[in-house]
């Protein structure tokens, strides 16, 4: 039985498969998150007026996410099969889930995560802006390298290191967005601009995989094939997903940054 999706190169089967540790890292997340809660106590009065409920509502469709892009069919299809479905996963796993999951969680729960774990310092550095942004896009890219991702996907150790190098990477590139902690000066204009710039920085590796004259994956390319999509085909749309998936995801944020911003300038306003 197989723990982990990986590539297997045998003939596609929409036959149902179970995968353990899939299912094993869900049930750990939403574990992880009922401790949390229960040591965070009962909520404070809450700035942004989002209600415990509304938080764990946020958490729970980021887990969803999650399910879906690690467990059959999607995982399967997309660690050995198509290369498209590989970057849905990837825009689940790395940009789509990671902001809900961190504002599901209550800041006074992730003070006290930060407490318990490693030292603040480190983590400061780690989500400055810069520093996140950077390891973001250095995932993108290394995870994305064709030697790579040949060397990784057919072994359930490799195809699960990417996931979770997406998976952290995206935690660690929202958290400035979404999360207060550690507190630093961030204001809106910044996040959206920080966001902005990942959109453009987000062009070079969708036009390796739609302008590029061959399949750059052997994995994808010798995989057994399904329907009639050519090889070429799946990575042109691969390409086309990660930039239309991926800057929906982006002008989501930004558009709610807006109107965050657009409401906290005119709050003192009304109240005059």
């Amino acid at each position: 039985m197989q723990w982990w999706c990986a590539a297997q190169g045998v003939p596609w089967s929409w036959t149902w498969r179970p995968y353990p540790g899939v299912w094993l890292f869900i049930a750990l997340l939403a574990l992880g998150y009922w401790v949390l809660l229960r040591r965070a106590g009962p909520p404070p009065a809450d700035p942004e007026r989002l209600s415990r409920r509304g938080r764990k509502a946020s958490f729970v469709a980021g887990v969803l996410l999650l399910w879906i892009a690690l467990d059959w069919p999607v995982g399967a299809l997309g660690s050995g099969y198509l290369a498209s479905l590989h970057m849905v996963q990837f825009v689940l796993i790395s940009l789509a889930a990671p902001p809900l999951l961190l504002y599901g969680i209550p800041p006074e729960a992730l003070r006290g995560l930060e407490k318990r774990t490693i030292p603040a310092i480190v983590w400061r550095v780690l989500t400055h802006p810069v520093v996140a942004i950077a390891i973001y896009n250095a995932t993108v890219v290394a995870t994305h390298w064709p030697a790579l991702v040949d060397t990784a996907m057919p072994s359930q150790l490799g195809s699960l290191a990417i996931d979770l190098a997406w998976w952290s990477a995206g935690l660690i590139y929202w958290w400035p967005v979404v999360v207060p902690v550690p507190e630093r000066r961030f204001p809106y204009p910044a996040k959206i601009g920080y966001l902005i710039l990942n959109t453009v920085l987000n062009t070079a590796p969708y036009a390796f995989l739609v302008f590029g004259e061959l399949p750059f994956y052997a994995t994808y390319e010798l995989a057994p094939p399904i329907g009639s999509i050519s090889v070429r085909e799946d990575q042109e749309i691969a390409g086309l997903i990660m930039k239309l998936g991926g800057g929906a995801v982006f002008w989501t944020a930004i558009g709610t940054l807006f109107l965050r911003w657009y409401r906290a300038e005119g709050r003192p306003a009304t109240a005059g």
